[in-house]
């Protein structure tokens, strides 16, 4: 894999963990990821006209992935209730390329080499280490995050191959980005009454703005990478956004270190190396 992509990943990553931790920090955290598809959506939208329309074979992906993104955000505001970062971070993100390597081949007919695997699958012994530090979360937590798991391996494919047949990656980013807050909010207005939902985005607008600048950008970069390297290469390499999630929570979460942290941040760092080389 190119340096250039790597490291454009790597920065991928690290938005994506500060949007979790915003969504993982906030108080109602439904709104708090629908807020975040919203800001993805707003963000979007002055690039628009500034880009070509992706061509017509991308358009059923694009609304496929809406329906995946609609799920996707309501597992990852459910497992934040159920359980804590600790938990059900690393079981959302590892276990997702774990189902992408197995399934590459056989989906997209993509052949990795044998250090390639040796990365995915040290990134994701990595990951998956972090789990055991946290277990409070119970059988249901864990539910959710494998479940999840399942959601972000189907649009990862959902989006790697529309964004390939779109012509333009990141023009298919901003029009996904569209329709994703439009399901959650219609959603939320049905659950909860217009006027708490507007009250809690009026208070709140900050935090799914800068969540979803990043969640965006965080995407984007993945799709373009994946347009130069393959989908299970650059979905395994995504998940180093644990490191940056680890040092959020000890920074601004206020949450312990513990030996396992530790343990998976080496683990995660040489499997990102194994990638480099392979």
């Amino acid at each position: 894999m190119p340096l250039d992509v790597i490291v454009l990943v790597l920065v991928g990553a690290l938005l994506h963990a500060t949007w979790n931790a915003l969504v993982k920090a906030g108080s109602e955290k439904s709104l708090d990821a629908a807020m975040v598809a919203l800001g993805a959506a707003v963000v979007a939208l002055p690039f628009l006209p500034l880009m070509p329309l992706p061509k017509s074979e991308a358009w059923p992906y694009i609304l496929v992935s809406a329906l995946f993104q609609f799920v996707y955000f309501q597992l990852v505001a459910a497992s934040y209730r159920a359980g804590d970062i600790g938990l059900v971070y690393p079981l959302m993100r590892g276990v997702a390329p774990l189902i992408v390597a197995s399934t590459s081949y056989t989906v997209v007919g993509e052949a990795l080499t044998t250090g390639a695997v040796a990365g995915i699958s040290t990134i994701c012994a990595g990951v998956l280490t972090l789990a055991f530090e946290s277990r409070k979360g119970g059988k249901h937590a864990i539910m959710l995050a494998l479940c999840n798991a399942c959601v972000i391996a189907s649009y990862t494919y959902v989006d790697g191959i529309g964004a390939r047949v779109s012509g333009n990656p990141i023009s298919y980013t901003l029009w996904m980005a569209l329709l994703p807050p439009v399901l959650l909010f219609t959603w939320a207005f049905i659950r909860r009454g217009i006027k708490p939902v507007l009250r809690h985005v009026f208070h709140h607008w900050w935090r799914g703005l800068i969540g979803g600048a990043g969640s965006i950008a965080a995407y984007g970069l993945a799709l373009w990478a994946m347009t130069k390297a393959p989908v299970a290469t650059v979905a395994a390499l995504r998940e180093t956004s644990i490191l940056f999630a680890v040092v959020i929570s000890i920074v601004f979460l206020k949450e312990r270190v513990s030996v396992w942290r530790v343990a998976a941040a080496a683990i995660i760092a040489l499997g990102a190396l194994l990638l480099k080389l392979a």
